[in-house]
């Protein structure tokens, strides 16, 4: 197969693999790891067999999984912002430290005296699979939907303790090299300082810099996602190169302190690093997992399911229910999630690929003495084959059971077909309570004191909050909400507000009220690239829905059935605004040209 076939096969099984996982609700990994593994079984063709050997310390492939990775968290960095940190900024303080160091020291004795690892082989798997990361993290969260605390939890968790863990790893391997702690000590002081001084300091110089830049205009709009990519793999590069594994502590807080600056948006780099990064993941985890033989699982499957086993059912439990003990920022049922939601992705298969080449090369040469060489050049060999049978099966158990989990510990919603209103006029609310009313989910957010007032004696989740603010869409919890309507009487602030909200609900799940120039030409007229779906038969707009609601305020139901068509229905309501249509399918708003709606649907009518 020639490297462009491959190339291309790779893109498509990617592609694929995301659009069947969003079609039939299942976890994006779990189809890519499931896809890679057998095209390369099939094929029998590898990445290896397009890249030359490298240096005998990295590979170039190593190299690209590595700049990657470092786009990856650089992306979750950005992600990350401080005002997360009010709720759960102690639970995530103690996930990143206490809770890692307990899981760093259960790992490594149970490595040493139930598989039979030696310490410093199972030191460093210890302080590797206390990562877990968003190559892995993003994926399941997008398909979990928990609720925005948990998802803010988790994702810190992530995204910080990757870096961390590398370093550990780091450590780890100079005290080996050493032959004790009291001779490494000044080496590992050494390192540390160098770390803080190049990932902390260093990166908040540079974002601090590339603010001065973005402040005034001095790189280019359709630039800057591109520029700074590159300044990320430089950054990467630098940082390595400075020291070993300081590029990824450097990245992450890049990203974090951009995402934290008040005088420059990176909204729009923001989304173009999130398009990159689900490229980026699929082309990753096919490749990697195209790479394993079956012959190489079989060596350390009896191992690798004893190590699987002991992660989930004691590790990744034991450390978070001590390393929470006494919180309370959080409860016995958001501890429970956490405790059984650790997958571990790409950082752990790229470090340890990393470190088992020097361990490897260093036993070759006689580093651990004759006496123990021998055993650390082979149990090295093993370390890739079993952390990747990690990988495949912390996401095969957490992506399977994190779903039905979160939902049976009220921490996720089964239904994702909620109604969000940007607006709470009367109209709106005599709709959000006739959807409340039957079970549905509804939220309205509205500026208006006397509407918001008037939705909560209604019983509604109401806020006063303006819908184009950071906190309605960075702090207000849309678990369970799967559509947006912009309602109010502003027809540019509906348009704004439908474009901001792609990012959170999609295309599919964005509607907006008809405007009130839809008559008035191409020339006047707003284009429609920067509206949402018109919603409602009929396209009333604000203004006929206010009248209609003040000359008739209910909103009645109608079932439409094989007797009771729909072509009966318009007959004898020709006037109606049908506002929602309610199947099997679930609930969702009616669009503005509706030809033909099937038996045992409901419509709810204004």
């Amino acid at each position: 197969m020639s490297p462009l076939a491959y190339l291309t096969w790779i893109l498509a099984l990617g592609v694929g693999a995301q659009w069947l996982a969003w079609r039939f609700k299942l976890p994006s990994i779990l189809l890519l790891l499931g896809f890679g593994f057998s095209f390369g079984q099939i094929t029998g063709v590898r990445i290896d067999d397009y890249l030359a050997s490298g240096d005998g310390h990295t590979s170039p492939l190593l190299s690209v999984v590595g700049v990657f990775v470092a786009i990856i968290l650089f992306e979750g960095g950005l992600t990350l912002k401080f005002r997360e940190l009010k709720e759960s900024g102690l639970p995530i303080l103690r996930l990143c430290t206490l809770a890692v160091v307990i899981s760093f020291a259960l790992t490594t004795v149970f490595m040493t005296l139930c598989l039979g690892y030696d310490l410093r082989i199972a030191a460093l798997i210890g302080a590797i699979l206390t990562v877990t990361g968003p190559t892995v993290i993003a994926p399941l969260l997008r398909h979990v939907n928990p609720t925005r605390k948990m998802a803010s939890i988790v994702k810190w968790e992530g995204i910080v303790v990757d870096p961390i863990g590398a370093i550990l790893g780091v450590l780890v391997f100079k005290v080996a090299m050493a032959g004790s702690m009291e001779a490494a000590w000044p080496e590992l002081l050494r390192s540390i300082a160098v770390m803080i001084a190049v990932g902390v300091v260093g990166a908040f110089l540079l974002a601090k810099g590339v603010e001065w830049l973005l402040k005034r205009h001095l790189v280019p709009d359709y630039l800057q996602p591109v520029f700074l990519l590159v300044l990320v793999a430089v950054a990467f590069t630098l940082s390595n190169l400075i020291e070993n594994e300081a590029g990824l502590l450097t990245v992450t807080v890049l990203g974090i302190a951009l995402a934290n600056q008040r005088t420059v948006s990176v909204g729009h780099i923001l989304e173009f690093k999130e398009n990159l990064r689900t490229l980026i993941i699929s082309t990753l985890f096919l490749i990697l997992s195209g790479r394993i033989a079956p012959s190489d699982l079989n060596e350390t499957l009896g191992k690798g399911l004893l190590l699987l086993a002991f992660l989930i059912v004691l590790g990744r439990p034991i450390s978070v229910f001590v390393g929470l003990i006494g919180s309370k920022r959080t409860t016995m049922k958001e501890r429970t999630f956490l405790a059984f939601m650790a997958p571990r992705g790409i950082v752990a298969a790229a470090v340890t690929s990393v470190f088992a080449l020097e361990f490897e090369e260093a036993a070759l040469h006689g580093r651990f003495g004759p006496k123990f060489s021998g055993m650390v050049a082979a149990q090295s060999e093993e370390l890739v084959a079993l952390v990747f049978l990690v990988i495949v099966g912390t996401v095969l158990v957490y992506g399977l059971t994190a779903t039905p989990l979160a939902r049976r510990l009220g921490l996720a919603s089964a239904s994702k077909n909620g109604i969000l209103f940007a607006g709470a006029d009367e109209w709106a609310r005599l709709a959000a309570k006739a959807l409340h009313d039957e079970g549905h989910q509804v939220m309205l957010l509205d500026m208006n004191y006397a509407n918001v007032s008037a939705a909560r004696m209604l019983g509604l989740e109401a806020h006063r909050a303006n819908v184009l603010s950071e906190f309605a869409e960075e702090e207000l919890d849309f678990n369970g909400l799967g559509h947006f309507i912009a309602g109010t009487a502003n027809d540019e602030v509906n348009s704004i507000a439908a474009m901001r909200f792609r990012h959170q609900f999609g295309r599919a799940g964005v509607w907006q009220i008809a405007a009130g120039d839809r008559d008035e030409g191409h020339r006047k007229a707003a284009t429609e690239e920067v509206r949402g779906q018109v919603c409602f038969l009929g396209e009333p707009t604000q203004k006929q829905l206010v009248e209609r609601a003040e000359a008739d305020p209910q909103v009645k139901k109608v079932r439409i059935t094989k007797v009771f068509d729909w072509k009966q229905f318009q007959e004898a309501n020709p006037d109606a605004f049908v506002l929602f249509l309610e199947d099997g399918k679930g609930v969702r708003p009616a669009p503005g040209h509706l030809e033909k709606v099937g038996a045992e649907t409901t419509v709810y009518v204004l």
